[in-house]
Protein backbone atom coordinates (compact mmCIF):
# COMPACT_ATOMS: atom_id res chain seq x y z
CA UNK A 1 0.00 0.00 0.00
CA UNK A 2 1.22 3.83 -0.21
CA UNK A 3 0.42 6.39 2.14
CA UNK A 4 1.51 8.86 3.74
CA UNK A 5 1.48 9.63 7.98
CA UNK A 6 1.46 13.42 7.77
CA UNK A 7 -0.53 15.29 7.04
CA UNK A 8 0.99 18.69 8.36
CA UNK A 9 4.85 18.79 9.22
CA UNK A 10 5.40 19.07 13.47
CA UNK A 11 8.60 19.95 13.28
CA UNK A 12 9.32 22.23 10.62
CA UNK A 13 11.92 25.39 10.47
CA UNK A 14 15.21 25.80 11.50
CA UNK A 15 17.57 24.43 13.61
CA UNK A 16 20.46 21.75 13.96
CA UNK A 17 19.57 18.74 11.52
CA UNK A 18 20.10 15.00 11.91
CA UNK A 19 20.81 12.94 15.25
CA UNK A 20 23.04 16.00 16.63
CA UNK A 21 19.47 17.81 16.17
CA UNK A 22 17.93 15.56 18.60
CA UNK A 23 19.04 17.22 21.97
CA UNK A 24 16.45 19.50 21.64
CA UNK A 25 14.03 16.99 22.43
CA UNK A 26 15.83 16.22 25.63
CA UNK A 27 12.82 15.81 28.04
CA UNK A 28 10.19 14.56 25.90
CA UNK A 29 12.01 11.74 24.13
CA UNK A 30 14.51 9.44 24.66
CA UNK A 31 17.00 8.39 22.24
CA UNK A 32 19.69 5.82 22.13
CA UNK A 33 20.66 2.68 18.79
CA UNK A 34 19.58 -0.67 18.50
CA UNK A 35 21.92 -2.94 16.47
CA UNK A 36 23.54 0.23 15.13
CA UNK A 37 20.01 1.85 13.89
CA UNK A 38 19.10 5.23 15.54
CA UNK A 39 15.95 4.70 17.96
CA UNK A 40 13.54 7.15 19.09
CA UNK A 41 11.37 6.14 22.62
CA UNK A 42 9.04 8.03 24.35
CA UNK A 43 5.81 6.51 26.84
CA UNK A 44 2.16 6.07 26.21
CA UNK A 45 -0.97 5.24 28.40
CA UNK A 46 -2.15 1.87 28.08
CA UNK A 47 -0.88 -1.56 27.81
CA UNK A 48 -0.06 -1.97 24.41
CA UNK A 49 2.58 -0.34 22.50
CA UNK A 50 3.12 0.56 18.82
CA UNK A 51 6.27 0.50 17.06
CA UNK A 52 7.72 1.44 13.39
CA UNK A 53 10.78 0.81 11.63
CA UNK A 54 11.45 3.19 9.01
CA UNK A 55 13.78 2.99 6.08
CA UNK A 56 14.55 5.57 3.48
CA UNK A 57 13.59 4.07 0.54
CA UNK A 58 10.28 4.16 -1.70
CA UNK A 59 9.01 4.58 -4.93
CA UNK A 60 10.80 7.95 -5.87
CA UNK A 61 13.69 5.83 -5.50
CA UNK A 62 13.34 3.10 -8.59
CA UNK A 63 13.12 3.53 -12.35
CA UNK A 64 10.10 3.05 -13.87
CA UNK A 65 11.63 -0.26 -15.19
CA UNK A 66 12.03 -1.41 -11.88
CA UNK A 67 8.87 -0.08 -10.25
CA UNK A 68 7.70 -1.96 -7.30
CA UNK A 69 10.71 -3.57 -6.25
CA UNK A 70 10.43 -1.64 -2.64
CA UNK A 71 7.18 -2.73 -2.29
CA UNK A 72 8.39 -6.50 -3.21
CA UNK A 73 10.70 -6.59 -0.34
CA UNK A 74 8.56 -5.49 1.81
CA UNK A 75 6.01 -7.85 0.90
CA UNK A 76 8.33 -10.59 1.02
CA UNK A 77 10.06 -9.96 4.41
CA UNK A 78 6.53 -9.56 5.90
CA UNK A 79 5.55 -13.31 4.58
CA UNK A 80 6.78 -15.74 7.65
CA UNK A 81 5.14 -13.22 10.18
CA UNK A 82 1.81 -15.22 8.37
CA UNK A 83 -1.24 -15.12 9.89
CA UNK A 84 -1.84 -13.38 13.44
CA UNK A 85 -4.07 -11.39 15.46
CA UNK A 86 -0.95 -8.82 16.07
CA UNK A 87 -2.12 -5.49 14.47
CA UNK A 88 0.88 -5.14 12.03
CA UNK A 89 1.00 -3.86 8.36
CA UNK A 90 3.30 -2.14 5.99
CA UNK A 91 3.93 0.34 3.59
CA UNK A 92 5.76 2.06 0.76
CA UNK A 93 5.58 5.98 -0.05
CA UNK A 94 7.64 7.94 -2.17
CA UNK A 95 10.57 8.17 0.35
CA UNK A 96 10.13 5.71 2.83
CA UNK A 97 9.12 2.54 3.60
CA UNK A 98 7.53 1.28 7.01
CA UNK A 99 7.08 -1.24 8.86
CA UNK A 100 4.18 -0.68 12.23
CA UNK A 101 2.91 -3.04 14.57
CA UNK A 102 0.72 -2.51 17.93
CA UNK A 103 0.45 -5.03 20.37
CA UNK A 104 2.08 -5.95 23.60
CA UNK A 105 5.84 -5.82 24.11
CA UNK A 106 6.35 -8.94 23.15
CA UNK A 107 4.29 -9.49 20.58
CA UNK A 108 6.10 -6.23 19.18
CA UNK A 109 9.53 -7.94 19.68
CA UNK A 110 8.41 -10.81 17.66
CA UNK A 111 7.36 -8.52 14.69
CA UNK A 112 10.38 -6.04 14.63
CA UNK A 113 12.89 -9.18 14.59
CA UNK A 114 10.84 -11.60 12.41
CA UNK A 115 10.72 -8.66 9.59
CA UNK A 116 14.87 -8.14 10.03
CA UNK A 117 14.95 -11.87 9.78
CA UNK A 118 13.22 -11.95 6.87
CA UNK A 119 15.36 -8.47 5.37
CA UNK A 120 17.87 -10.67 5.51
CA UNK A 121 17.06 -13.64 4.35
CA UNK A 122 14.52 -12.72 1.57
CA UNK A 123 12.31 -16.00 0.44
CA UNK A 124 12.80 -15.89 -3.09
CA UNK A 125 10.92 -18.75 -3.35
CA UNK A 126 7.77 -16.74 -2.78
CA UNK A 127 8.62 -14.01 -5.58
CA UNK A 128 6.70 -15.05 -8.61
CA UNK A 129 3.33 -15.49 -5.84
CA UNK A 130 3.80 -12.03 -4.72
CA UNK A 131 4.47 -10.40 -7.70
CA UNK A 132 1.16 -11.86 -8.28
CA UNK A 133 -0.49 -10.48 -5.28
CA UNK A 134 1.04 -6.90 -6.13
CA UNK A 135 -0.83 -7.08 -9.63
CA UNK A 136 -3.96 -7.57 -7.54
CA UNK A 137 -3.77 -5.24 -5.28
CA UNK A 138 -2.83 -2.55 -7.65
CA UNK A 139 -5.88 -3.50 -10.05
CA UNK A 140 -7.99 -2.90 -7.46
CA UNK A 141 -6.82 0.19 -5.88
CA UNK A 142 -8.43 2.81 -8.52
CA UNK A 143 -6.73 6.13 -9.25
CA UNK A 144 -8.87 8.60 -8.10
CA UNK A 145 -8.39 11.96 -9.58
CA UNK A 146 -5.36 13.49 -8.43
CA UNK A 147 -3.52 9.92 -9.78
CA UNK A 148 -1.97 11.98 -12.43
CA UNK A 149 -0.35 15.01 -11.12
CA UNK A 150 2.74 13.71 -10.23
CA UNK A 151 3.18 12.39 -13.95
CA UNK A 152 2.88 15.60 -15.39
CA UNK A 153 5.11 17.49 -12.46
CA UNK A 154 7.50 15.21 -12.29
CA UNK A 155 7.61 12.97 -15.29
CA UNK A 156 8.16 8.91 -15.63
CA UNK A 157 11.08 9.35 -12.93
CA UNK A 158 11.28 9.83 -9.13
CA UNK A 159 7.95 11.41 -7.53
CA UNK A 160 6.54 10.56 -10.91
CA UNK A 161 6.55 7.46 -10.71
CA UNK A 162 3.23 6.86 -8.14
CA UNK A 163 1.66 7.87 -10.94
CA UNK A 164 2.21 4.70 -12.70
CA UNK A 165 2.05 1.08 -12.34
CA UNK A 166 4.58 -1.45 -10.66
CA UNK A 167 6.06 -2.80 -13.91
CA UNK A 168 9.25 -4.10 -12.33
CA UNK A 169 6.45 -6.46 -11.05
CA UNK A 170 6.32 -8.58 -14.19
CA UNK A 171 10.56 -8.66 -15.10
CA UNK A 172 12.34 -8.26 -11.55
CA UNK A 173 14.93 -11.00 -11.19
CA UNK A 174 15.34 -12.55 -7.82
CA UNK A 175 19.14 -10.65 -8.18
CA UNK A 176 17.90 -7.98 -8.35
CA UNK A 177 15.35 -7.58 -5.63
CA UNK A 178 17.90 -9.22 -3.17
CA UNK A 179 20.28 -6.64 -3.80
CA UNK A 180 17.90 -4.02 -3.42
CA UNK A 181 17.54 -5.16 0.13
CA UNK A 182 21.13 -5.58 0.56
CA UNK A 183 21.74 -2.09 -0.49
CA UNK A 184 19.10 -0.45 0.66
CA UNK A 185 17.38 -2.43 3.69
CA UNK A 186 20.36 -1.64 6.04
CA UNK A 187 21.11 -0.60 9.70
CA UNK A 188 22.88 2.89 8.27
CA UNK A 189 19.58 3.72 6.69
CA UNK A 190 16.89 3.19 9.07
CA UNK A 191 14.79 4.84 12.32
CA UNK A 192 12.74 2.89 14.58
CA UNK A 193 10.28 4.82 16.93
CA UNK A 194 8.53 2.74 19.99
CA UNK A 195 6.01 4.27 22.34
CA UNK A 196 7.74 3.06 25.36
CA UNK A 197 9.41 4.08 28.21
CA UNK A 198 12.22 1.67 27.72
CA UNK A 199 13.69 -0.33 25.15
CA UNK A 200 12.36 -3.61 25.05
CA UNK A 201 14.03 -6.72 26.00
CA UNK A 202 14.71 -9.05 22.89
CA UNK A 203 15.23 -7.17 20.11
CA UNK A 204 17.21 -8.11 17.26
CA UNK A 205 17.42 -5.91 14.66
CA UNK A 206 20.89 -7.26 13.03
CA UNK A 207 20.98 -5.70 9.48
CA UNK A 208 23.84 -5.78 7.31
CA UNK A 209 26.31 -2.01 7.31
CA UNK A 210 25.28 0.65 4.70
CA UNK A 211 24.77 4.29 4.20
CA UNK A 212 22.38 6.97 4.46
CA UNK A 213 20.59 7.49 1.15
CA UNK A 214 18.94 11.19 0.69
CA UNK A 215 15.84 11.63 -0.57
CA UNK A 216 16.36 11.89 -5.04
CA UNK A 217 16.28 15.19 -6.20
CA UNK A 218 13.06 16.04 -7.70
CA UNK A 219 12.49 15.77 -11.58
CA UNK A 220 10.76 18.31 -13.58
CA UNK A 221 8.53 17.46 -17.02
CA UNK A 222 6.83 21.21 -16.53
CA UNK A 223 9.11 23.55 -18.97
CA UNK A 224 7.34 26.43 -17.13
CA UNK A 225 4.95 27.13 -14.11
CA UNK A 226 1.70 27.65 -13.07
CA UNK A 227 0.63 25.24 -15.85
CA UNK A 228 -2.61 23.51 -16.08
CA UNK A 229 -3.78 20.12 -17.60
CA UNK A 230 -7.26 18.65 -18.74
CA UNK A 231 -8.60 16.10 -16.42
CA UNK A 232 -11.88 14.39 -15.25
CA UNK A 233 -15.34 15.95 -15.17
CA UNK A 234 -16.09 16.85 -11.36
CA UNK A 235 -12.85 17.60 -9.89
CA UNK A 236 -10.64 20.77 -9.44
CA UNK A 237 -6.71 20.15 -8.42
CA UNK A 238 -3.92 21.85 -7.74
CA UNK A 239 -0.48 20.99 -6.88
CA UNK A 240 2.41 23.06 -5.43
CA UNK A 241 5.69 22.29 -4.30
CA UNK A 242 6.78 24.41 -1.42
CA UNK A 243 9.35 25.14 0.80
CA UNK A 244 9.28 23.41 4.14
CA UNK A 245 8.44 26.06 6.60
CA UNK A 246 5.76 26.74 9.54
CA UNK A 247 4.52 29.81 7.25
CA UNK A 248 3.66 27.12 4.51
CA UNK A 249 2.23 24.62 6.68
CA UNK A 250 -0.57 27.49 7.99
CA UNK A 251 -1.20 28.63 4.74
CA UNK A 252 -2.28 25.38 3.58
CA UNK A 253 -4.79 25.19 6.62
CA UNK A 254 -5.86 28.96 5.70
CA UNK A 255 -6.33 27.65 2.08
CA UNK A 256 -8.40 25.17 3.23
CA UNK A 257 -10.23 27.33 5.05
CA UNK A 258 -10.96 29.69 2.35
CA UNK A 259 -11.78 27.55 -0.24
CA UNK A 260 -14.83 25.66 2.22
CA UNK A 261 -16.30 29.32 2.80
CA UNK A 262 -15.98 30.14 -1.30
CA UNK A 263 -16.73 27.12 -2.79
CA UNK A 264 -19.40 25.76 -0.47
CA UNK A 265 -20.81 27.82 2.15
CA UNK A 266 -20.98 30.81 -0.08
CA UNK A 267 -21.49 29.63 -3.84
CA UNK A 268 -22.35 26.78 -3.30
CA UNK A 269 -20.52 25.17 -5.98
CA UNK A 270 -18.91 22.47 -3.91
CA UNK A 271 -19.42 19.91 -1.50
CA UNK A 272 -15.91 18.97 -0.83
CA UNK A 273 -12.96 22.12 -0.71
CA UNK A 274 -10.09 21.43 1.44
CA UNK A 275 -6.25 21.76 1.06
CA UNK A 276 -3.45 19.32 2.35
CA UNK A 277 0.16 20.25 3.32
CA UNK A 278 2.72 16.99 3.23
CA UNK A 279 6.57 16.65 3.56
CA UNK A 280 8.30 15.16 0.09
CA UNK A 281 11.56 15.42 1.55
CA UNK A 282 14.34 17.11 3.72
CA UNK A 283 13.43 20.52 2.27
CA UNK A 284 10.17 20.95 0.44
CA UNK A 285 6.22 19.83 0.74
CA UNK A 286 3.77 19.13 -1.69
CA UNK A 287 0.51 21.14 -0.89
CA UNK A 288 -2.72 19.95 -2.54
CA UNK A 289 -5.98 21.55 -2.93
CA UNK A 290 -9.56 19.80 -4.03
CA UNK A 291 -12.85 20.95 -4.87
CA UNK A 292 -15.51 18.63 -6.42
CA UNK A 293 -18.21 19.93 -8.95
CA UNK A 294 -21.47 19.00 -10.51
CA UNK A 295 -20.85 19.16 -14.61
CA UNK A 296 -22.89 22.28 -14.44
CA UNK A 297 -20.87 24.38 -12.01
CA UNK A 298 -17.64 23.11 -13.14
CA UNK A 299 -16.66 26.49 -14.53
CA UNK A 300 -17.65 28.06 -11.70
CA UNK A 301 -16.08 26.27 -9.48
CA UNK A 302 -12.58 26.44 -11.73
CA UNK A 303 -13.32 30.44 -11.58
CA UNK A 304 -13.92 30.56 -7.43
CA UNK A 305 -10.89 28.17 -7.04
CA UNK A 306 -8.17 30.91 -9.16
CA UNK A 307 -9.90 33.85 -7.48
CA UNK A 308 -9.57 32.27 -3.71
CA UNK A 309 -6.23 32.03 -4.76
CA UNK A 310 -5.86 35.90 -5.88
CA UNK A 311 -7.08 37.13 -3.14
CA UNK A 312 -4.35 35.18 -0.83
CA UNK A 313 -1.42 36.48 -3.12
CA UNK A 314 -2.86 39.99 -3.18
CA UNK A 315 -2.44 39.99 0.28
CA UNK A 316 -6.48 40.01 1.01
CA UNK A 317 -5.74 37.74 4.14
CA UNK A 318 -7.69 38.24 7.25
CA UNK A 319 -5.91 37.93 10.70
CA UNK A 320 -8.60 36.03 11.98
CA UNK A 321 -7.83 33.02 9.19
CA UNK A 322 -4.50 33.41 10.17
CA UNK A 323 -4.92 33.32 14.13
CA UNK A 324 -7.90 30.43 13.55
CA UNK A 325 -5.23 27.79 11.54
CA UNK A 326 -2.35 29.07 13.90
CA UNK A 327 -4.86 27.87 16.64
CA UNK A 328 -5.60 24.53 14.87
CA UNK A 329 -1.92 23.79 15.05
CA UNK A 330 -0.80 24.47 18.20
CA UNK A 331 -3.98 22.42 20.51
CA UNK A 332 -1.67 19.52 18.45
CA UNK A 333 0.66 20.01 21.81
CA UNK A 334 -2.36 19.73 24.48
CA UNK A 335 -2.35 15.98 22.97
CA UNK A 336 -2.15 13.64 25.67
CA UNK A 337 0.87 11.32 26.01
CA UNK A 338 2.50 14.26 23.16
CA UNK A 339 6.00 12.82 23.12
CA UNK A 340 4.66 9.75 22.22
CA UNK A 341 2.45 11.10 19.51
CA UNK A 342 5.28 13.09 17.96
CA UNK A 343 7.28 10.16 17.46
CA UNK A 344 6.62 9.22 13.93
CA UNK A 345 7.23 12.79 12.77
CA UNK A 346 10.20 13.01 14.65
CA UNK A 347 12.10 9.47 13.54
CA UNK A 348 10.75 10.34 9.67
CA UNK A 349 12.16 13.92 10.05
CA UNK A 350 15.62 12.40 11.15
CA UNK A 351 15.25 9.48 8.47
CA UNK A 352 15.13 12.30 5.70
CA UNK A 353 18.15 14.49 7.36
CA UNK A 354 15.15 17.14 8.16
CA UNK A 355 15.61 19.82 11.03
CA UNK A 356 14.31 18.67 14.22
CA UNK A 357 12.42 21.19 16.89
CA UNK A 358 11.52 20.42 19.99
CA UNK A 359 7.95 21.53 20.87
CA UNK A 360 8.40 25.38 22.48
CA UNK A 361 10.67 26.07 19.17
CA UNK A 362 7.96 25.35 17.08
CA UNK A 363 5.19 26.98 19.14
CA UNK A 364 7.49 30.30 18.61
CA UNK A 365 7.56 29.66 15.31
CA UNK A 366 3.67 29.50 14.37
CA UNK A 367 3.37 32.67 16.70
CA UNK A 368 5.59 34.58 14.62
CA UNK A 369 4.09 33.78 11.43
CA UNK A 370 2.39 36.55 10.13
CA UNK A 371 -0.42 37.50 7.33
CA UNK A 372 2.48 38.87 4.97
CA UNK A 373 4.42 35.42 5.48
CA UNK A 374 1.03 34.02 4.46
CA UNK A 375 0.88 36.16 1.36
CA UNK A 376 4.90 35.14 0.39
CA UNK A 377 3.27 31.55 1.20
CA UNK A 378 0.28 32.10 -1.81
CA UNK A 379 2.43 33.70 -4.35
CA UNK A 380 5.31 30.34 -3.84
CA UNK A 381 2.34 28.40 -4.18
CA UNK A 382 0.85 30.14 -7.66
CA UNK A 383 4.20 30.52 -9.10
CA UNK A 384 4.90 26.30 -8.93
CA UNK A 385 1.34 25.45 -9.47
CA UNK A 386 -0.36 23.04 -11.73
CA UNK A 387 -3.90 22.87 -12.28
CA UNK A 388 -6.27 20.64 -13.39
CA UNK A 389 -9.06 21.33 -14.42
CA UNK A 390 -12.62 19.96 -15.80
CA UNK A 391 -13.47 20.96 -19.39
CA UNK A 392 -12.15 23.85 -21.25
CA UNK A 393 -8.63 25.50 -20.37
CA UNK A 394 -7.07 28.02 -17.99
CA UNK A 395 -5.19 30.05 -20.31
CA UNK A 396 -7.56 33.01 -19.12
CA UNK A 397 -6.23 32.45 -15.62
CA UNK A 398 -2.62 33.02 -16.45
CA UNK A 399 -1.70 29.71 -16.11
CA UNK A 400 -0.07 27.53 -19.56
CA UNK A 401 -1.08 24.18 -21.24
CA UNK A 402 1.39 21.87 -20.07
CA UNK A 403 3.12 20.19 -22.90
CA UNK A 404 0.77 17.81 -25.11
CA UNK A 405 3.42 16.39 -27.78
CA UNK A 406 7.31 16.50 -27.93
CA UNK A 407 9.36 19.70 -29.13
CA UNK A 408 11.35 17.02 -32.30
CA UNK A 409 10.83 14.22 -34.12
CA UNK A 410 13.72 11.82 -34.93
CA UNK A 411 14.63 10.98 -38.47
CA UNK A 412 14.48 7.37 -39.32
CA UNK A 413 12.71 4.92 -41.56
CA UNK A 414 8.82 6.03 -41.83
CA UNK A 415 6.28 3.83 -41.25
CA UNK A 416 2.57 4.62 -42.29
CA UNK A 417 -0.85 3.98 -40.51
CA UNK A 418 -2.47 1.17 -41.56
CA UNK A 419 -5.76 3.43 -39.86
CA UNK A 420 -5.08 6.54 -40.15
CA UNK A 421 -3.03 8.37 -42.87
CA UNK A 422 -2.50 11.72 -40.58
CA UNK A 423 -0.29 9.15 -38.13
CA UNK A 424 3.34 7.75 -39.05
CA UNK A 425 5.61 5.83 -36.93
CA UNK A 426 9.29 6.60 -37.68
CA UNK A 427 12.10 4.53 -36.19
CA UNK A 428 15.54 6.16 -36.34
CA UNK A 429 18.88 5.67 -34.59
CA UNK A 430 18.21 8.10 -31.82
CA UNK A 431 14.47 6.87 -30.87
CA UNK A 432 11.32 6.54 -32.19
CA UNK A 433 8.12 9.17 -32.96
CA UNK A 434 5.19 9.07 -33.94
CA UNK A 435 3.87 12.21 -36.52
CA UNK A 436 0.04 13.47 -35.63
CA UNK A 437 -1.18 16.54 -37.10
CA UNK A 438 -0.46 18.16 -33.66
CA UNK A 439 3.21 17.42 -33.51
CA UNK A 440 5.37 14.64 -32.78
CA UNK A 441 5.56 12.33 -30.04
CA UNK A 442 9.22 11.52 -29.43
CA UNK A 443 10.90 8.87 -27.18
CA UNK A 444 14.77 9.18 -27.60
CA UNK A 445 16.58 5.69 -26.46
CA UNK A 446 19.00 7.84 -24.15
CA UNK A 447 16.22 9.01 -22.20
CA UNK A 448 13.99 5.76 -22.17
CA UNK A 449 12.43 5.31 -18.83
CA UNK A 450 11.03 1.56 -20.06
CA UNK A 451 10.41 -0.34 -22.63
CA UNK A 452 7.97 -3.16 -22.34
CA UNK A 453 8.09 -5.74 -24.59
CA UNK A 454 5.78 -8.50 -26.12
CA UNK A 455 6.60 -11.79 -27.84
CA UNK A 456 4.27 -10.60 -30.72
CA UNK A 457 6.93 -7.55 -31.43
CA UNK A 458 4.57 -4.77 -29.51
CA UNK A 459 7.10 -2.56 -28.21
CA UNK A 460 5.45 0.38 -25.32
CA UNK A 461 8.48 3.07 -24.98
CA UNK A 462 8.02 5.72 -22.41
CA UNK A 463 9.75 8.49 -22.20
CA UNK A 464 11.31 10.42 -19.10
CA UNK A 465 9.72 13.07 -19.91
CA UNK A 466 6.08 10.90 -19.42
CA UNK A 467 5.03 10.93 -23.07
CA UNK A 468 4.96 7.33 -24.92
CA UNK A 469 4.64 5.43 -28.32
CA UNK A 470 3.54 2.70 -28.99
CA UNK A 471 4.99 0.29 -31.99
CA UNK A 472 2.48 -2.03 -32.48
CA UNK A 473 3.84 -3.80 -35.65
CA UNK A 474 0.60 -4.64 -37.22
CA UNK A 475 -0.81 -1.38 -36.70
CA UNK A 476 1.85 0.21 -38.92
CA UNK A 477 3.16 -0.63 -42.10
CA UNK A 478 6.56 -2.48 -42.85
CA UNK A 479 7.61 -2.64 -38.82
CA UNK A 480 8.99 -5.95 -39.25
CA UNK A 481 11.23 -7.89 -37.20
CA UNK A 482 14.18 -6.64 -38.39
CA UNK A 483 13.37 -3.12 -37.42
CA UNK A 484 11.94 -4.60 -34.08
CA UNK A 485 15.25 -5.77 -33.73
CA UNK A 486 16.92 -2.57 -34.33
CA UNK A 487 14.64 -1.22 -32.00
CA UNK A 488 15.62 -3.88 -29.21
CA UNK A 489 19.51 -3.17 -29.60
CA UNK A 490 19.53 0.74 -29.01
CA UNK A 491 17.22 0.76 -26.00
CA UNK A 492 19.43 0.25 -22.66
CA UNK A 493 18.77 -3.52 -21.12
CA UNK A 494 17.96 -1.93 -17.37
CA UNK A 495 14.98 -0.39 -19.15
CA UNK A 496 13.49 -3.70 -20.78
CA UNK A 497 10.59 -4.87 -19.30
CA UNK A 498 9.30 -8.00 -20.89
CA UNK A 499 5.46 -8.99 -20.54
CA UNK A 500 3.58 -11.68 -21.14
CA UNK A 501 2.40 -13.06 -24.58
CA UNK A 502 -1.49 -11.91 -25.34
CA UNK A 503 -4.44 -13.68 -26.45
CA UNK A 504 -4.62 -13.89 -30.43
CA UNK A 505 -7.86 -11.53 -29.77
CA UNK A 506 -5.92 -9.45 -27.57
CA UNK A 507 -3.52 -8.01 -30.52
CA UNK A 508 -4.94 -5.33 -31.97
CA UNK A 509 -5.73 -5.45 -35.55
CA UNK A 510 -6.22 -2.20 -38.42
CA UNK A 511 -10.07 -0.94 -37.89
CA UNK A 512 -11.83 -0.65 -41.44
CA UNK A 513 -10.90 2.83 -42.40
CA UNK A 514 -14.00 5.09 -43.50
CA UNK A 515 -13.73 7.22 -46.34
CA UNK A 516 -12.68 10.67 -45.07
CA UNK A 517 -16.09 12.76 -45.31
CA UNK A 518 -14.30 15.77 -47.51
CA UNK A 519 -12.62 13.74 -49.74
CA UNK A 520 -15.09 10.98 -50.25
CA UNK A 521 -18.41 13.44 -50.96
CA UNK A 522 -16.10 15.36 -52.47
CA UNK A 523 -15.23 13.06 -55.24
CA UNK A 524 -18.84 11.85 -55.30
CA UNK A 525 -20.06 15.25 -55.76
CA UNK A 526 -17.66 15.86 -58.84
CA UNK A 527 -19.23 12.22 -60.25
CA UNK A 528 -22.91 13.64 -59.80
CA UNK A 529 -22.04 17.05 -61.13
CA UNK A 530 -20.50 15.69 -64.63
CA UNK A 531 -23.42 13.07 -64.77
CA UNK A 532 -25.64 15.68 -64.78
CA UNK A 533 -23.70 17.80 -67.45
CA UNK A 534 -23.37 15.08 -69.50
CA UNK A 535 -27.37 14.55 -69.27
CA UNK A 536 -27.85 17.75 -70.33
CA UNK A 537 -25.45 17.87 -73.01
CA UNK A 538 -27.63 14.50 -74.02
CA UNK A 539 -30.67 15.79 -74.45
CA UNK A 540 -29.38 19.07 -75.80
CA UNK A 541 -27.84 16.85 -78.71
CA UNK A 542 -30.99 14.86 -79.06
CA UNK A 543 -33.25 18.03 -79.10
CA UNK A 544 -30.60 19.53 -81.91
CA UNK A 545 -30.97 16.56 -83.99
CA UNK A 546 -34.44 16.41 -83.95
CA UNK A 547 -34.68 19.77 -85.04
CA UNK A 548 -32.06 19.29 -88.16
CA UNK A 549 -34.23 16.53 -89.07
CA UNK A 550 -37.21 18.48 -89.65
CA UNK A 551 -35.48 21.26 -91.42
CA UNK A 552 -33.40 19.11 -93.39
CA UNK A 553 -35.83 15.89 -94.20
CA UNK A 554 -32.83 13.86 -93.78
CA UNK A 555 -32.22 11.19 -90.98
CA UNK A 556 -28.52 10.88 -91.59
CA UNK A 557 -27.32 14.44 -89.41
CA UNK A 558 -29.88 13.06 -86.54
CA UNK A 559 -28.14 9.91 -85.68
CA UNK A 560 -24.65 11.49 -86.30
CA UNK A 561 -25.78 14.21 -83.88
CA UNK A 562 -26.62 11.45 -81.00
CA UNK A 563 -23.46 9.39 -81.72
CA UNK A 564 -21.39 12.41 -81.48
CA UNK A 565 -23.33 13.16 -78.26
CA UNK A 566 -22.57 9.62 -76.28
CA UNK A 567 -18.95 9.96 -77.49
CA UNK A 568 -18.38 13.26 -75.32
CA UNK A 569 -20.19 11.08 -72.70
CA UNK A 570 -17.48 8.59 -72.44
CA UNK A 571 -14.94 10.60 -70.20
CA UNK A 572 -17.85 10.86 -68.14
CA UNK A 573 -17.89 6.95 -67.70
CA UNK A 574 -14.42 7.26 -67.19
CA UNK A 575 -13.95 9.40 -64.59
CA UNK A 576 -16.81 7.60 -62.80
CA UNK A 577 -14.99 4.06 -63.23
CA UNK A 578 -11.92 6.00 -61.44
CA UNK A 579 -13.49 7.27 -58.30
CA UNK A 580 -15.29 3.85 -57.71
CA UNK A 581 -12.29 2.49 -57.85
CA UNK A 582 -10.20 4.49 -55.77
CA UNK A 583 -13.09 4.03 -53.26
CA UNK A 584 -12.88 0.23 -52.91
CA UNK A 585 -9.31 0.87 -52.81
CA UNK A 586 -9.70 3.28 -49.78
CA UNK A 587 -11.82 0.39 -47.98
CA UNK A 588 -8.81 -2.46 -48.63
CA UNK A 589 -6.64 -0.31 -47.11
Amino acid sequence: MTTDLHRHDPVPGSGDGGADGLAALDGLVAHTTVDGIPALYAPASGKEITAGLFFRVGRADETLATAGITHLVEHLALHRLGLSDLHYNGATANAYTLFLVNGREEEVVEYLNGVCAGLRDLPMQRLETEKEILRTEAAGRGGGSRQQMPLWRYGARGYGLSSYSELGTWGLTPDQVRSWAETRFTRDNAVLWITSDHIPDGLDLTLPAGSRFPAPAATSALPSTPAYISGDDGHVVLTSVLRRSTAASVFADVLGRALFRDLRQEGGYSYSAEADYSPRDADFATLTAYADALPQKQDAVVGGFVDTLARLRAGRIEQAELDSARGKLLKMYDTPDLGAATLPSYALSLLLGHPILSPEQHKAELNAVTTQDLREAARETWENALLQTPGRGADWAGLTLAPQRSTDAVTGTRHQSLEDDDLTLVIGAEGVSLLTPRGPITVRYDACAAMTTRPDGSRVLTGHDGFSVNVEPTLFRGVTPDRIAALDAAVPPQATVPMPAREPDRIPQPRERAAAPASGGSSWGWTAALWLVGLLAAVWGLLCAVITADEASAAAPEWDAVVGVWIMELPLVFATWKVFAARRTRRRS
